[in-house]
């Protein structure tokens, strides 16, 4: 187990280096990656002190032969998460919550507003723009990914979404 955290501390201090220069080069936060799986552009919309409730959105990359199913998430900043979409119901959009979210394999998944997204509820501190707070994803393998959620004032530029660029 100390060799384990050892190499893990070590492999970490490699990394530092390479996650500081592309945020530096690229403005965004350094992808979390996990085997095959990879998650970036995640973030939340700041909310009201009063608001009960918030939403994480990222991008769900699956560099993998196989697919992958995320089926929660969980963070210290809420009582309870739930994986949660949006469906059309005549003429009205509501969220509805969802067991799981399949990330067919080399492909990604998009969860952004109006469509798959991280439902936070009971809120433990309200979400301040400029603040960040890790969420952990996890999967039915059995594998978990936790990356760092940056708090906006307003969805990112959509032209950047491709690029990976938030600001």
């Amino acid at each position: 187990m100390l060799l384990r955290l050892l190499a893990a501390g070590a492999f970490t201090m490699l990394c530092m280096p390479a996650f500081a220069q592309d945020h530096h080069d690229h403005h965004a936060a350094a992808p979390a990656v996990a085997g095959e799986l990879a998650v970036s552009q995640a973030w939340s919309r700041a909310m009201p002190p009063s608001a009960p409730t918030g939403a994480v959105y990222f991008v769900l990359e699956n560099r993998g032969e196989h697919s992958q199913r995320l089926i929660g998430a969980q963070t210290p900043r809420a009582e309870k998460t739930e994986l949660h979409t949006h469906v059309h119901q005549g003429d009205m959009m509501k969220m509805q919550q969802i067991d799981s979210v399949e990330v067919p394999a080399a492909g990604k998944v998009e969860f952004k507003p109006g469509g798959n997204h991280v439902m936070l509820f009971g809120l433990k501190q309200p979400l301040v723009a400029g603040e960040s707070f890790p969420v952990t994803l996890q999967f039915e393998s059995g594998s978990e990914i936790t990356t760092e959620v940056s708090i906006e004032v307003d969805a990112p530029a959509s032209g950047n979404t491709a690029t990976g660029h938030h600001h």
